[in-house]
């Protein structure tokens, strides 16, 4: 959570730093972060809660939190507990890994249109999906699997073209956005190719929802997420310290590149296991850190408010996409790619202007 360059150059760094006696583990704590961080958290819970009370069948709160604790009246179990509390958890989770995963890339690329989903990395998880959908006819977790290896499989292809004794943000921005394309291309070759059923199933895929989602897929999702976010936080440091200028991190014992890799990496696992979970939800990862930006008022990357921004954006996207034309339900992708939409005309405008 802490502030590291602004527009003209490197500012000082600020906040509170909590450090373990030996040194070996530090926090630093800026107070509007926290109060962000707080209020966003805060904000999410009542927006889940209010998700689990409403629907085709309504509840009280009082009788959800009863039967979230094994209470409640004798039916609700099934409605709250197996329909829509792993829903919602899905949601959190996948919002929160998106988040994450944004604020890196945006970090490594410093460039405020520098996200996953925008460079490729989203669309090669959904050609590994795709491949396992339509040609090797695997189910849940092998599609999961497809997703995850889709996704690296394209950052290291995006990364070694990239590579020019290191890596620069302009160029891996331009080589993601050029795969991007190529990659586009062959997921609508297959669908070309694919049974009417197939390409039926593959399409709603490929759409971002979070419809019929159940502990099968909330499961191994934490699972990713336990092992992932930690090694995300533990780059914060690196991270703040590399958007000050490769020369001032190797200064401060800071390798550069492999610090670059290593954040990279970290990136597109967190986006590739959200899009295992729920498809390619387009525009959160975009959208999350820059929010959390602002609100924050830090020019650096907070990695924690970005992930809980990313959690209360699609919580809220779902929520909408379930109610605005009830009964019908959309999936949540259309929701966040109609609204992300005028969120990216709005900040490639305001970059404009600014040049």
């Amino acid at each position: 959570m802490s502030a590291v360059r602004g527009r003209s150059g490197v500012r000082p760094v600020t906040g509170r730093v909590l450090r373990t006696r030996s040194g070996s583990l530090s926090l630093r704590l800026h107070a509007r972060s926290l109060a962000v961080g707080t209020l966003l958290a805060l904000v999410t819970c009542v927006l889940g809660l209010f998700c689990l009370t409403t629907g085709s069948y309504s509840a009280s709160s009082r009788d959800v939190v009863a039967t979230l604790f094994g209470g409640g009246p004798a039916g609700l179990g099934f409605i709250v507990n197996e329909l829509r509390l792993p829903r919602l958890l899905v949601a959190m989770m996948v919002g929160t890994a998106l988040g994450l995963g944004g604020a890196m890339f945006q970090s490594i690329s410093r460039n405020p249109l520098g996200s996953p989903d925008v460079v490729g990395f989203t669309t090669g998880s959904a050609t590994g999906a795709l491949v396992v959908i339509l040609l090797l006819g695997g189910g849940l977790h092998g599609v999961a699997a497809g997703s995850v290896v889709g996704g690296l499989l394209t950052a290291g292809l995006v990364y070694g073209l990239a590579f020019r004794r290191g890596v620069q943000g302009f160029r891996l921005i331009l080589t993601g956005i050029g795969t991007t394309a190529m990659l586009a291309a062959f997921n609508s070759y297959l669908l070309t190719r694919a049974t009417l059923n197939d390409a039926q199933t593959a399409q709603l895929w490929l759409t971002g929802s979070l419809n019929g989602r159940r502990w099968d897929h909330v499961v191994p999702l934490a699972l990713a997420l336990l092992l992932l976010v930690p090694v995300a936080l533990s780059l914060g440091r690196r991270m703040s310290l590399l958007e000050m200028g490769d020369d001032t991190a190797r200064a401060r014992g800071v390798p550069a590149e492999p610090t670059r890799l290593a954040l990279l990496v970290t990136s597109v696992a967190l986006t590739a296991v959200a899009t295992a979970a729920a498809g390619p939800i387009a525009f959160v990862a975009l959208a999350a850190p820059q929010l959390a930006r602002r609100l924050t008022g830090s020019p650096g990357a907070g990695l924690v408010p970005a992930a809980l921004m990313g959690a209360l954006l699609l919580t809220a996207a779902d929520l909408a996409t379930q109610r605005a034309l009830a009964p019908t339900q959309l999936p949540v992708g259309i929701g966040t790619a109609a609204l992300g939409g005028l969120y990216l005309a709005w900040l490639l405008g305001r970059e404009w202007r600014r040049r």
